[in-house]
């Protein structure tokens, strides 16, 4: 049942590209309840639930804007990697693989991701043109390098290429 629905969400994203995030969430619950797909929609809950909680702290009824989103869906992704990584450690499995599935449908929002190759070339060109020479060098590197790649790079991996590039 999950793969039909992985198709059809992936179709369905790919089709409605130029939609607000929330439309976007929107059309997938109607999908994941007319597939009666627990797992997926809990996590467009949890989006749809964070975009709101995220307009009403700003306390502006406009939009959230594209970058805003970005970073909230990240957010969602990185707390379920962190609960997965400690249901993992404490052998819970059961708990785990539930994490895992969220975000596999969470990651779906975000911009496509770069490849630690393509990571490695930006982290390169700009120690070059920053003319970065060591460690005490790293966070001016991470600053802008997180910031090109806004949306596109885990900061982990960025910030783990940095390291073994500047060391």
């Amino acid at each position: 049942m999950t793969f039909v629905f992985g198709f059809i969400f992936i179709f369905a994203v790919q089709k409605k590209g130029n939609m607000s995030l929330q439309e976007q969430v929107m059309e997938q619950m109607k999908l994941a309840m007319k597939a009666k797909d627990k797992v997926a929609l809990e996590s467009l809950r949890a989006i749809k639930s964070a975009l709101l909680l995220a307009k009403t702290e700003t306390g502006s009824s406009t939009e959230l804007g594209e970058e805003e989103e970005v970073k909230l869906v990240q957010r969602l992704v990185k707390q379920r990697k962190d609960s997965a990584a400690i249901f993992k450690e404490q052998g819970r499995n059961d708990l785990a693989a539930p994490e895992l599935e969220q975000i596999a449908i969470i990651e779906r929002f975000l911009p496509e991701q770069l490849s630690d190759g393509d990571i490695e070339k930006v982290v390169i060109k700009t120690i070059e043109a920053t003319g970065a020479s060591g460690m005490k060098d790293m966070g001016k590197v991470m600053g802008m390098v997180s910031k090109e790649l806004a949306g596109r790079a885990d900061g982990k991996t960025i910030s783990t290429i940095i390291k073994s590039k500047l060391s």
